[in-house]
């Protein structure tokens, strides 16, 4: 492909952006930067963009790296050299990446539209879970807004060339992003195919990129870090009362955060001290015994901190209108919330609620809880799910190692 000179770069990007339903404020923003830059590359006597130039741009104008090298990075600074990256990426791609998807609707063509309301329906006849054909239709609906974004006004016209170029958008996701997101599009490519859209088999010939949790090891806190956080917590505000309960319910007992937010009012057997509930994710029964502090914490919240509203789930948004929260909401802004205030580092490993799922079951592999029993309080359909906490157990890796002279024996 040729390389396009700069000036004609930001052309094309702006009518991109203008096609996306960006705002006025937003271009204006945008169009002054990209003025400064082409005056910049100018001077240099530089045509086209290069990723050195950026760098050195935003360096100039902005003193970004010096900054950042005393942790002094605003978000203004943040979103200076998101420009840049966005120049890159759609040279590179022709596309605008890593938007923010939560806040546009993705697909506004009737025709795509269309596809995508039929493969919702497709998931759902197929069974999957809620959570699973949200994300399948999600993805599939990213994938069929850089078919816009190339051109491509008819899934007829999908061919491997085009899914390979997309797929290669999602360079710099995390290992299992990239895998998420492929199976999703594999997924989609079938239902194509199986509906004579496609007369390519192109999901068979979309390689899967596969990750074995047992090459993971998973983000536990220790027991210091976690009585931070759950100290930073106002537990005299109704916002704190539900916080505190949620996030016992994924420490103590392992909840997936899909389940503490399912959870209802007829899960909690108050006579029996059981939580009786079925997982979003393997759709199993499962029956816990409720923790005193964990049912104390429940209570609290029930009587003294939830909004009266008529809504089956007990935890619920505390902002007007009062309701559950979203599917898709995985909690992890609260986590933060909490790690601020208690002064943890935010960066050191995925401090999110699953990894206060993490964190339960570790402490029961340290109180000698048998595996089986863990994957079932886990919910876990088979124990190869559970054993990935093992390597969590150091002394019990320890137990594991073979001695130096057991080695030299076997030489």
């Amino acid at each position: 492909m040729q390389r396009k000179p700069l000036k004609e770069v930001l052309s094309d990007l702006e009518q991109e952006l203008i096609r996306l339903g960006y705002t006025k404020g937003s271009m204006n923003f945008y169009r002054n930067r990209w003025q400064k830059l082409q005056l910049f590359a100018d001077e240099r006597g530089e045509t086209y963009f290069s990723e050195q130039l950026g760098l050195d741009f935003v360096e100039h104008y902005f003193q970004i790296f010096e900054k950042d090298t005393g942790k002094t990075l605003s978000q203004k600074d943040t979103q200076e050299l998101r420009i840049i990256r966005m120049i890159g990426d759609f040279q590179l791609h022709s596309t605008v990446l890593r938007r923010y998807y939560k806040h546009h609707a993705l697909l506004v063509d009737p025709y795509y539209m269309d596809i995508s309301n039929g493969f919702r329906k497709y998931c759902i006849g197929k069974d999957y879970s809620s959570v699973t054909v949200n994300h399948y239709v999600k993805q599939s609906e990213r994938l069929m807004d850089y078919l816009v974004s190339q051109k491509i006004m008819d899934c007829h016209d999908i061919n491997l060339p085009i899914i390979n170029a997309y797929i290669r958008t999602l360079a710099g996701y995390a290992f299992k992003t990239v895998e998420q997101s492929i199976c999703s599009i594999r997924s989609f490519l079938r239902y194509l195919h199986e509906q004579d859209i496609l007369t390519t088999d192109l999901a068979s010939k979309t390689p899967m990129v596969q990750t074995r949790k047992q090459t993971r090891i998973p983000s536990v806190w220790t027991k210091e870090e976690l009585t931070a956080l759950i100290a930073a917590i106002d537990r005299g505000s109704p916002k704190g009362k539900r916080d505190y309960a949620m996030i016992l319910l994924a420490c103590m007992l392992g909840l997936r955060v899909s389940d503490i937010k399912n959870l209802t009012f007829d899960c909690f057997h108050w006579e029996e001290k059981k939580l009786i509930f079925t997982q979003s994710k393997t759709r199993e029964t499962v029956i816990l015994p409720i923790p005193t502090e964990v049912g104390w914490a429940v209570i609290d919240y029930l009587k003294y901190g939830r909004p009266k509203v008529d809504v089956p789930v007990i935890f619920i948004r505390h902002m007007a209108p009062f309701l559950p929260f979203a599917a898709d909401d995985h909690l992890y802004q609260m986590i933060q919330s909490y790690m601020r205030i208690a002064r943890l580092p935010t960066l050191k490993k995925h401090r999110g609620m699953h990894s206060l799922r993490h964190t339960a079951a570790s402490r029961m592999l340290e109180h000698d809880t048998p595996l089986a029993v863990i994957s079932d309080i886990l919910g876990h359909v088979d124990t190869d799910s559970t054993s990935v906490y093992l390597k969590i157990d150091i002394s019990k890796l320890k137990d594991c190692s073979l001695m130096t002279s057991e080695l030299e024996a076997h030489d």
